[in-house]
């Protein structure tokens, strides 16, 4: 077996990061380096490493981490950061493209990061244009390889209780179910089906940028020889 894929790994205690660490124990292909503000629970046999720094210090975390990829699954909630909209833009956007730029600086040429379905520099919704002007940035950077993946509703355990997006989750399958041709890319996901896909994307070698939503992400996961069903919709690459 080759040596296994570096991935420093940006949000290790959301839903994402901590599925991400959770698949990681089975797998012999990748290793993960996690990088954040405070311990995070390990499943038993977890083999990786936990770089913890304050916010400030994660340019230097990230550096030595020696990663191959970056995967950033970092997000906050409005209602986390008491409604205030620049402490929301602070996490989703800046520190996201932070992360960006210090991994293009420490010669990571690969960057995977977690948007949302519906990402639109330009759109009304405060969210959304937080996601989109998110990626613009990252664009900006002109990393190598940037794969942006813009999944609906996640599905899975959160460590937050989140009352509406709980009540979401449950009706989602009954929904999916009505969402076909462009409405595709609104289907829900479950949180290991992305990862899945993340680390198929992860062991991409072609440079480029490209928006993954229903179909493309599904498209990336088959050929990245994985197996599931994830959701996205088409996407595009520069």
């Amino acid at each position: 077996m080759s040596n296994p894929i570096r991935i420093c790994l940006v949000g290790a205690t959301g839903l994402i990061g901590s599925t991400m660490i959770e698949q990681a124990v089975h797998r012999q292909d990748v290793r993960i380096v996690g990088v954040a503000r405070r311990e995070a629970k390990l499943p038993k046999g977890a083999r990786m490493e936990m770089l913890l720094a304050p916010v400030e210090g994660w340019a230097d975390a990230i550096a030595a981490s020696r990663a191959k990829v970056l995967v950033c699954a970092l997000g906050t909630t409005i209602r986390r950061v008491g409604g205030d909209h620049e402490a929301f833009r602070a996490v989703d956007r800046d520190l996201v493209i932070a992360c960006g730029k210090a991994a293009r600086d420490a010669g990571i040429e690969h960057m995977i990061v977690v948007s949302s379905v519906g990402a639109d520099g330009g759109a009304k919704n405060f969210y959304l244009r937080t996601k989109g002007e998110m990626e613009q940035g990252l664009m900006r950077l002109r990393l190598r390889r940037l794969d942006i993946l813009r999944p609906g509703l996640l599905r899975g355990p959160r460590a937050d209780r989140r009352p509406l997006e709980m009540a979401a989750a449950l009706a989602s399958p009954a929904m999916d179910l009505l969402l076909h041709g462009k409405y595709r890319k609104y289907r829900s996901i479950r949180a290991e089906a992305l990862v899945r896909a993340i680390f198929a994307l992860a062991r991409q070698k072609a440079g480029g940028q490209f928006v993954r939503e229903w179909d493309s992400i599904q498209l990336a996961l088959r050929r990245g020889g994985e197996l599931g069903v994830v959701a996205g919709n088409t996407g595009w690459a520069a």
